[in-house]
């Protein structure tokens, strides 16, 4: 594949084909419910719980595609890429799983939960400062010292792919869904999310949930093009990137709407979500849920499905315990 892939898009069999090779390093991960969850929502939700993923995200699917795509020759250079962590993690996963190098950039300020596994995976970081601007500038000195196959953390076509698995899942775990809702960043869960429903269930709606302060993806879906924040600043860490060329391509052409959340009801849903249904989730997981309380109309009596992304956070930092 060339270097310069990101606009090759995905098709539905690439999904299928995503499917079958990494079947042997992931989970299929559980759908759960909350019958008080329905009651306050006057939805039925169904939560597709990726924080019981290996590493503990979403993102281990597509990182699994990309590394396991590779050749023989490609991957023993090694892989590379910079991410705020979750994809930083489960890319020295998959890596470690098939015995090759990763070099990650990681904003100094990433959670240390999600450092520490990344180390834990085999994987080797360098620090950069917080804004996409630092990440990407970093990203070259590594990519032009190392030589190693670049696994973009969303704006990549076989990572899409790999995302594309997780909503084939859940429409064989549930029948009949009206709506899928899932956050958005950079929007490789959310193009994925798009490649099989678009595909499979058509009349699905797709939506996607962003907090308000890093709303950059909403504000292109008003515009028309994209819109890209430098850094901004939210308790959602995973979902402070902006779109690119091909995931703006999934989102223009199939999301029905993006939704937005506060910094509080974000914090509120994510405890809301600990308390009720005993799950460890991290805040980008929760602004769907937060999204849902706050447009109730939209939602009432459809069935849903929520896309829980992620459950790395720093136990001894739990956003309700701060200030």
């Amino acid at each position: 594949m060339m270097k310069d892939s990101s606009m090759i898009v995905p098709t539905l069999e690439d999904m299928y084909g995503a499917r079958e090779r990494i079947a042997p390093h992931v989970h299929v991960t559980p759908v759960l419910t909350s019958s008080y969850l329905d009651d306050l929502t006057g939805a039925q939700l169904f939560f597709k719980c990726e924080n019981f993923q290996k590493a503990a995200a979403f993102k281990v699917r597509g990182a699994c595609n990309a590394v396991f795509g590779l050749s023989d020759d490609d991957a023993a250079k090694g892989v590379a890429t910079h991410s705020s962590g979750n994809h930083a993690l489960s890319l020295s996963y998959a890596a470690g799983r098939r015995g090759i190098p990763c070099h990650v950039v990681m904003p100094r300020t990433a959670p240390q939960a999600k450092k520490d596994a990344v180390i834990g995976y085999g994987g080797s970081i360098t620090e950069c400062e917080p804004s996409t601007s630092s990440r990407e500038a970093t990203f070259e000195k590594v990519q032009a010292e190392t030589g190693a196959d670049f696994v973009h953390p969303y704006n990549d076509p076989r990572v899409i792919a790999g995302q594309a698995t997780c909503s084939a899942e859940l429409m064989e775990q549930v029948d009949r869904l009206d709506a899928v809702i899932a956050p958005i960043g950079g929007g490789g869960m959310i193009s994925g999310t798009c490649l099989t429903l678009s595909n499979l269930a058509p009349d699905v709606q797709i939506y996607a949930a962003e907090p308000e302060q890093a709303d950059d993806a909403a504000r292109s879906f008003r515009a028309g093009h994209i819109i890209a924040d430098d850094a901004p600043q939210t308790v959602a860490d995973g979902l402070k990137v902006p779109l690119k060329d091909l995931t703006w391509h999934f989102v223009s052409n199939h999301v029905t709407d993006i939704l937005t959340a506060s910094e509080q009801e974000i914090i509120d849903a994510m405890r809301l979500i600990w308390l009720r249904m005993k799950i460890v989730m991290e805040p980008s997981s929760a602004v769907p849920l937060a999204c849902i309380l706050k447009n109730p109309d939209l939602f009432r009596d459809k069935r849903v499905g929520v896309i829980v992304t992620g459950g790395n956070v720093d136990l001894g930092k739990l956003p309700w315990m701060e200030g």
